[in-house]
Order: structure tokens, then C-alpha cells, then sequence
């Protein structure tokens, strides 16, 4: 059940998009634990309803794709901001990218979805405040199979890059973290065909799976002061896969 309060926010508090599950509730689960106060936001209220209560985790409602909704949520929430994780994110498989309905999707969520929270948290971070948002590493690489996932990941790439050298004079740090083959319910599917899953695995030095939590503490060090020399970078966290 969603509150209906108005949460008052602490020195350090972030908003992670898509943060209930997958990479963003790795992100939510490792930034709460180093005593971060995070809204998990997402757009399903299955999700929501499912929730396991975590410490300093407090789920919301946002569809990335809505403007109402987001404008809404923020205005839920009192006080400033010193972060934003953008994870919220759709992939659809088996040729649907090529259908321009599903490909036009696929980047309203992945790419519009991130400029929107990007704008629409703007005023309220403070000084210093950081935002990551999620590449990947078919921002590098081109895809047969997904051309709107990768597409949209290459724009946040750039999109990265052009808010980190907009918002540097407002003190708001903007970086991207691009993961590689990520353990997650998104690529369940393709860890559980076994020739899918060792060509992945042979092409990976580190010849493993990544675990949502390895990306966690990447985005909490680029949330923290102890980055506050980086902006505009595109860290990629993928066991080697685009180092070969």
C-alpha cells in the first residue's frame, strides 16, 4: 500500500527508478544499507503490493513514461534530493524492437524516461547532489536482436555526457554505469538456455554472471563525495566483456 504522507527527506536521499527489482533493487538494497534514505520508484503496482519491507528502502509509484506521475510523486516527497539512479528500463526480445510501436516504447521508457526524472528532479537536488543513470554495454555495441535497447542505451550515454557538462556549473554530477550480463529477472531467460548462456559465458573474462549488488556499490561510489571529480563518465561494470 502506497503512503499517502508526505516523507521527509534526510541529508542523503536518493530516488532509484525501477528500484524494486533487478539491477534497481540491488542499487536500492546496497545505497540503504551504507544509510542512504531511498524511494524505490516503479511503475508496477504488483511490485509494490510484493515488496519485502528493507530498512531505509520506501517503495513509490512512478511511471517514468507519465509526466503526471512523476510530477505527482515529487510532490510527495518534502525536501531536497541528493541523488537520482535511473534504472527504470524495458528490453523486448524474439524481434519486437523491429515493430516501431516496440521500438518507440522501448526508448520512451529507457531514454525519454530518464531525461523526464532527470528535468523533473533538477530543482530540488542540492549542491553537490549526483545523478547515475543505466548505459550498458550495448551503448558500445551495436545488437541484431534488440536495436531499440540498444539505441536508447546509446543515447544515454550521450545523454549522460551532455547533462554532466549542462549541470556542472549548478554542482549536479551526472555518470552512467553500463553493466554487462547482469543476473536478473530480465535475463532469466537467457541464462536458461544452456548454449545462450556459455556463449555469454565464454566471451566474458571473468566467465560469470554479475550480480545485481556489483552494480550497487559502483553507483554508491558515484553517488558519494568520494567521486566528486567524475562527471560525464560511462563506468562499465560487465566482468571484462568490453575489454575483448
Amino acid at each position: 500500500m502506497i503512503s499517502t504522507s508526505h516523507p521527509t527527506v534526510s541529508a542523503r536521499t536518493a530516488i532509484v527508478t525501477g528500484g524494486t527489482s533487478g539491477i534497481g533493487a540491488g542499487v536500492s538494497r546496497t545505497l540503504a544499507a551504507d544509510g542512504w534514505q531511498v524511494f524505490a520508484a516503479t511503475a508496477s503496482r504488483a511490485e509494490i503490493a510484493s515488496f519485502t519491507p528493507t530498512a531505509g528502502v520506501m517503495p513509490m509509484h512512478i511511471d517514468v513514461t507519465d509526466q503526471a506521475s512523476v510530477d505527482g510523486a515529487l510532490a510527495a516527497i518534502e525536501g531536497d534530493l541528493a541523488g537520482l539512479v535511473n534504472c527504470a528500463g524495458i528490453i523486448q526480445r524474439d524481434g519486437a524492437e523491429f515493430q516501431i510501436d516496440n521500438f518507440r516504447q522501448t526508448l520512451e521508457v529507457n531514454l525519454v524516461g530518464t531525461m523526464r526524472m532527470c528535468l523533473a528532479v533538477k530543482p530540488r537536488l542540492i549542491a553537490g547532489a549526483a545523478i547515475v543513470n543505466m548505459a550498458s554495454m550495448l551503448s558500445t555495441f551495436g545488437s541484431a536482436a534488440v536495436p531499440g535497447y540498444s539505441a536508447s542505451k546509446g543515447g544515454v550515454a550521450q545523454l549522460t555526457k551532455s547533462l554532466a557538462a549542462a549541470w556542472a556549473s549548478h554542482h549536479v554530477r551526472v555518470n552512467a554505469v553500463a553493466p554487462g550480463w547482469i543476473s536478473t529477472p530480465l535475463t532469466q531467460p537467457l541464462q536458461e538456455v544452456d548454449a545462450t548462456s556459455a556463449q555469454i559465458l565464454q566471451r566474458t573474462p571473468m566467465r560469470r554472471w554479475g550480480r545485481a549488488d556489483e552494480i550497487g556499490v559502483v553507483v554508491r561510489f558515484l553517488l558519494s563525495d568520494e567521486a566528486r571529480f567524475m562527471t560525464g563518465a560511462v563506468v562499465p561494470v560487465d566482468g571484462g566483456y568490453s575489454a575483448v
